[in-house]
């Protein structure tokens, strides 16, 4: 079954998560969801799959979340609309396994749905 990560190579954490499934024995396919950003639905499945809702999977401390005057009271629609159009407010890394998926904060909370 493929891993996927979504990742962004210029955040440690990402590339920490990367290396250390690596590691493990396994070749993930790696998206790099800032250049190529997930849809809507994808963000939904994720969130879905995370069991959480949007605002968690967002990075609220980014710049641009304060430019764009988002709140961690918008709705989930909103943020995932945000997060689609500007997929760096997106917290990373995420790993996709099965229906299963972690944000690797830490990167080892990856390894529970492996």
């Amino acid at each position: 079954m493929t891993i996927t990560i979504w990742h962004n190579p210029r955040c440690s954490k990402s590339r920490q998560t990367l290396s250390l499934l690596e590691q493990n024995g396994h070749t993930p396919t790696v998206v790099k969801y800032v250049e190529t950003g997930p849809n809507a639905d994808q963000i939904r499945a994720v969130l879905t799959a995370l069991d959480i809702t949007a605002i968690k999977l967002m990075r609220t401390g980014e710049k641009l979340f304060k430019e764009l005057g988002l709140t961690r009271t918008d709705s989930d629609d909103d943020l995932i609309t945000a997060m689609v159009n500007h997929p760096i407010l997106i917290e990373r890394p995420v790993v996709l396994h099965k229906n299963r998926a972690a944000i690797g904060r830490p990167p080892e909370s990856v390894l529970e749905i492996l």
